[in-house]
Parts: C-alpha cells; structure tokens; sequence
C-alpha cells in the first residue's frame, strides 16, 4: 500500500467522483482508477460502488476513508515537524585559494538547497593558514593537502590533482615548452620557480619530489598568495607548479599562460576533509561536512575538477 493510494482513494470519496478527482490530482482517469483497484485488490475488499452519478465508499470503504484521513494527516504532521527541526547555525569551512575556485561556490549552492538554514562562514587562505586555523578550533572544517600537522582531526581522503608546470605564454628563459609527454621533475632542475613556502602543503609535496630526483629547486621567489604567484609567472619572472585549479579563476589563461603537465606517477596532489573531531562538530557541521564530500565527488565526476581523480572511498 502506497502514500498516494491513500491520497487518491481520500480524494475520490470527497468529490463522489473519479473523473472530477483525477483532474483535481492531474491524473489520467483511466491511471486513478487502476490505483483504486489496486488498493481494493491489496485489501480483498470493495471500496466503491460505482454510477452513472458518479461514486460512494461502501461501508468497508468508509471505514478505511477515515482511517486513511488521518494516516494523511499525521504524515503532513510529521513533514511540518520536520521543517520546524530544520539544522541551523553557522559553520565555518576553510578552503585553500585554487580549491576554493573550484569548490566554493558549487558546495554554497548546494548547502543552499539543502540546508537553507545554516549560514557558512567561508575562509579562502594558503593551506598552511587554513591549517593553523583548524587547529586553532577557528575552522570546522577545512580541504587540506598535508595532514602530518593534524591535532585530533577526522580526515577524510578525497582526491588526487595532477600538477603542472606552468609559465609566461612568452618564452624566455622562464618559459615553458610544452612536451607531449608531460614534464619529469628532473627536468625542472635549474627552472626559475616561483612557489608558496614551505608551510603550505603544495610545497611539502613538491619538496619531497625535489628530493627524490636528487636536486635543490632554483627559486626566484616564494610568495604565499595565489593571484600574486600568478601574476608574477605572467609577468616572466618565473614558472610555478601548481594544480589546474590555480588557472581556474583567469579567464584568460590561454592567452597569459602554458603549461606542462608534471608526469611523475607520485608528484600529486592529495586533497583531504578534515574537521575537528566528530564530538566537537555541531549537528550543521556534520551535516555540511557530507555535503562537501558529495560535492567535491560530482565535480571529479563530472569533469568540472580538471587533473582530479577520486581516492577509492
């Protein structure tokens, strides 16, 4: 037995009519009265007798016509009380800046249409400040890159970003020249680099690859803001590595930019959730911490989140 064969069975008796009720719920007739059979089917008995004025419960049928009132009613009952219980509150979300191109605005639209009433307090920083500020109790939750600093924190692996490098569209001694098969860290080796500092988790992973291809980075200058880092490698001061998203918000990055996609199977870029502790977060964190997961995951999907590939879950 179904919701809205009660629906339709209630509606039918309050109108004496099968052609006037299926046009009152936008029904074809011939679909409404194969609902009611149905429903007389399921209970062994007659519902309705049937005429040429039209149609009345037997007493089988009003009996159940009562019952199903008010099974009706206590399900707009039970709808409204959930409305009224909606979550509410504010959650704050620390986002680094080329995550935050590509993830903010979606995980707003949808925490939007699904909780409309918590209000999100987004940070957009470096990761290392988004790390620091997580572990300051600042954050609820946070996307971040190197989970080593992690103080009681529930981590959950998300994704992994190709990375790239990237330089002034004119070439010169910084520029970049794009190879078929991708650039290896060796041949970054005396590259002029421009690259966040070492508090910041994109660095800990390429540190680590500069060290597994036996060299010290030739770096021009470390800057711990994305659109000046970008501006500076437009500019022909220097190439970066970074992931697709660091092009995101550049509309014109075809015309200012090219780049190599950095073909060492381990130079990527993990991205995780990480919240505080699952005690400390309030019902509306918990609730946007999901949200952002299924976001994240339908960006990669759909291709929206370029060099992303999900972590198995």
């Amino acid at each position: 037995m179904e919701l809205r064969q009660l629906k339709y069975f209630v509606r039918v008796v309050e109108l004496g009519s099968m052609s006037r009720a299926a046009l009152d719920l936008d029904l074809v007739q011939s679909a409404l009265s194969q609902q009611i059979s149905r429903l007389e089917s399921e209970l062994s008995t007659r519902l309705l007798q049937r005429s040429s004025k039209g149609v009345v419960p037997t007493e089988a049928g009003m009996a159940f016509f009562r019952e199903a009132q008010l099974a009706l009613r206590h399900t707009e009952q039970a709808a409204r009380a959930a409305q009224q219980a909606r979550l509410t509150g504010t959650v704050s979300v620390g986002l680094a800046s080329t995550t935050a191109s590509v993830l903010g605005v979606p995980l707003m639209r949808a925490m939007r249409e699904r909780y409309p009433d918590v209000r999100l307090h987004m940070v957009e920083s470096m990761s290392g400040h988004v790390t620091a500020m997580l572990n300051a109790r600042q954050l609820d939750l946070a996307v971040l890159f190197d989970t080593g600093a992690a103080r009681r924190w529930s981590v959950m692996p998300l994704l992994e970003e190709k990375l790239f490098l990237i330089g002034p569209r004119a070439l010169g001694e910084t520029g970049v020249k794009p190879r078929p098969g991708g650039t290896r860290m060796a041949q970054l080796k005396g590259v002029p680099l421009i690259l966040p500092t070492g508090a910041h988790g994109l660095r800990s992973t390429l540190d680590a690859a500069f060290a597994r291809a036996k060299f010290q980075p030739h770096l021009v200058a470390e800057i711990d803001s994305l659109a000046m880092l970008m501006d500076t490698v437009s500019s022909g001061l220097g190439s970066t590595v970074q992931p697709w998203a660091a092009l995101g918000r550049i509309a014109d990055a075809a015309q200012r930019f090219q780049w190599s996609e950095i073909a060492d199977a381990q130079v990527r870029r993990t991205n995780a959730l990480c919240s505080l502790s699952d005690d400390e977060l309030s019902p509306a964190a918990l609730a946007t911490r999901v949200v952002l997961a299924d976001c994240a995951r339908e960006l990669v999907r759909s291709g929206r989140w370029v060099g992303a590939t999900l972590i198995a879950e």
